[in-house]
């Protein structure tokens, strides 16, 4: 049975190792956190042990079950079953009733999403999220990643603009122009966290932008003029 230790870490509990559920165990083991992972399949379980000791092979996901893992005990709860959507309904609201802190929970569809959400889970919808960042790296040719936080939220990381270069933030005056903010400036693995408005734009500078997606196609369109 899990416990959490006494530290300031984060503690996840995954339940659910198919492609989505092993990558986001795998990333958040990478990255130090405190982890629990769930799944009937006892090879994939075999295979997560690698990554954390709190491993446990489930034959079901009822609620005593669930609470004899100690997964109750986590901040975070994530159900990565998407194919299965009674399971994953069920899984869902026996979490929510343990009163864990942050249950959130993969959806299939949108019906899907909106049930999990009545549930009082947060809801990702991974394909679709997918989707949306190739399709705007694809619109938008400068873009390396996208990543969509709100409606009006997006985040961008793009290649500098040919035209900007030798020119001060200043002079350019992304907000003002494009309604946009920059984050920071990467070059050869450099980070600048903290921009300047006197900061002179550089051949390879990746730029990380934050702002509206009419606000990035808008600077994108400028680029390519």
């Amino acid at each position: 049975m899990y416990h959490k230790t006494k530290n300031d870490r984060m503690s996840y509990g995954i339940v659910g190792i198919g492609r989505f559920g092993y990558a986001l165990a795998s990333a958040l083991a990478e990255s130090g956190c405190e982890l629990i992972v769930l799944d009937r399949d006892e090879e994939k379980i075999r295979e997560m042990r690698e990554k954390t000791e709190n491993a446990y092979v489930v034959s079901n996901l009822e609620k005593k079950t669930l609470l004899d893992t100690g997964i109750q005990n986590c901040d975070v709860a994530i159900v990565c079953i998407g194919e299965h959507i009674d399971t994953s309904i069920l899984t869902t609201l026996n979490l929510v009733s343990m009163e864990i802190p942050t249950v959130i929970a993969k959806a299939t569809s949108t019906e899907h999403g909106l049930i999990l959400e009545k549930l009082g889970a947060e809801v990702v919808y991974p394909e679709r999220d997918m989707a949306v960042r190739l399709a705007n790296r694809l619109e938008n040719f400068r873009m390396l990643d996208f990543v969509q936080l709100s409606e009006q939220i997006n985040v961008t990381k793009m290649q500098v603009p040919a035209q900007i270069i030798g020119k001060t933030v200043l002079d350019v005056n992304f907000r003002s122009r494009f309604g946009l903010n920059i984050i920071a400036i990467e070059n050869n693995n450099a980070v600048v966290e903290v921009v300047l408005p006197e900061y002179v734009f550089r051949k390879n500078d990746i730029l990380f932008l934050a702002g509206s997606k009419e606000g990035l196609s808008k600077l994108n369109k400028w680029s390519e003029a």
